[in-house]
């Protein structure tokens, strides 16, 4: 905390939202949170929540190239008494799983009521996890129909690159511990992507974290 508020920093890629977002919080909870800083870029998200001890971190999903669930990993592993709010254009099923999946403390869409904003991150902070009823509703009845035989039709390389591919690593960063060539591993994406049925690597990332693959700590990049 500082100065008796909550600490707020927001990561998002569209900088007026950004700032409209901040305006929001300064105006109608200012007594209660400090926004302390943005960026627009994933990569930043762990030092800028270092440099200013963040209570809270809001981060919208949507954010290239690194992605909003990597960044909440990484947000989260750094620092975990940070507690960080995910936010999305989209009521994915998908993401919103692999965002709670990753250590957010919340999923809201960004077609939420921004005044209502202020209650969701208090019930973050306390310990509080926060999702809209229906999405909750429809997360539940999702949890019934992972059960599809996918997993058992992938080879064990195909579960591999799917974990190296959800983490959202580069194509030439996959290679390596593939043991391929660039080329090879860009192909056998291509390939993974087609068989899970899904448009992008963005997608991919979402059913990984349905399946339950975002939760193994098993590291196979090496870092």
């Amino acid at each position: 905390m500082r100065d008796g508020r909550y600490v707020v920093v927001i990561v998002d890629d569209h900088a007026l939202f950004s700032q409209g977002l901040a305006l929001l919080l300064e105006s109608r909870a200012g007594d209660t949170f400090v926004v302390a800083g943005s960026t627009t870029a994933g990569e930043d998200a762990v030092a800028l929540v270092g440099r200013e001890a963040a209570d809270i971190a809001i981060v919208d999903l949507a954010l290239p190239p690194l992605g909003g669930v990597e960044t909440i990993r990484r947000v989260t592993a750094a620092y975990p008494r940070t507690h960080v709010l995910a936010l999305s254009g989209t009521d994915d099923l998908g993401l919103a799983t692999a965002a709670l999946r990753a250590g957010a403390g919340g999923f809201l869409g960004k077609s939420a009521d921004p005044e209502v904003l202020v209650a969701p991150l208090l019930a973050i902070l306390a310990g509080v996890r926060v999702v809209r009823p229906d999405l909750l509703d429809a997360l539940l009845a999702a949890g019934d129909r992972t059960g599809d035989g996918l997993l058992e039709r992938l080879g064990p390389r195909e579960v591999t690159l799917w974990r190296l591919l959800a983490r959202g690593l580069e194509t030439s960063e996959i290679a390596k511990p593939m043991l391929v060539s660039e080329r090879t591993a860009k192909r056998m994406i291509a390939s993974l992507l087609h068989r899970l049925g899904a448009a992008n690597r963005i997608e991919a990332a979402a059913l990984a974290g349905r399946y339950g693959l975002l939760d193994d700590s098993d590291d196979t990049t090496g870092r």
